[in-house]
């Protein structure tokens, strides 16, 4: 693969993670708080499947700082949720790539569910109180959004021809 190959298509990556962030700050209603998905995971994991040599660890790493820096969260929380996440998608690539997008959402509401418990996690290290049970809605909404991400993420793929 020649260097210009290797390059093609990074801005659509990155221009969907920055699209998934900006998601995670739009304002919302008081009774949506908790049923808004975590954009950046999806999108996050969306590309560790599709894209696993590109966007890995590393990506995830950055891209939880992002979001922790943006909703003004304990700095690296998010951080290593979304590189725990990352690295179980690349762990996970190749069986969940080979079944029906509606079992790939039943993988998704697992990782979901282990990188919302790593944040909550974290939050009890700091003693932050317990989250209601709308903090959790967030994990079954993202899953249930998981074929539409997926579709959409998938065609700007083979349109933008990202390798």
């Amino acid at each position: 693969m020649t260097e210009q190959q290797a390059r093609k298509g990074g801005g659509i990556i990155l221009l969907s993670l920055l699209v998934a962030l900006a998601l995670t700050i739009v304002p919302r209603p008081g009774w949506a708080q908790g049923l808004w998905p975590e954009w950046t995971a999806l999108v996050l994991l969306y590309w560790s499947l599709a894209l696993p040599q590109r966007v890995g660890v590393g990506v995830g790493w950055l891209a939880g700082l992002f979001q922790d820096a943006l909703l003004g969260t304990l700095l690296g929380q998010h951080a290593l949720a979304f590189a725990l996440l990352a690295f179980l998608a690349l762990r996970l690539h190749r069986p969940l790539r080979l079944v029906p997008v509606w079992q790939q959402a039943v993988a998704v509401l697992a990782l979901l569910l282990v990188a919302q418990l790593v944040v909550f996690w974290i939050n009890g290290i700091i003693g932050h109180t317990a989250p209601g049970w709308r903090a959790w809605a967030s994990i079954p909404v993202g899953a249930a959004l998981w074929p539409l991400i997926f579709y959409t993420l998938r065609g700007a793929r083979r349109r933008f021809q990202v390798q």
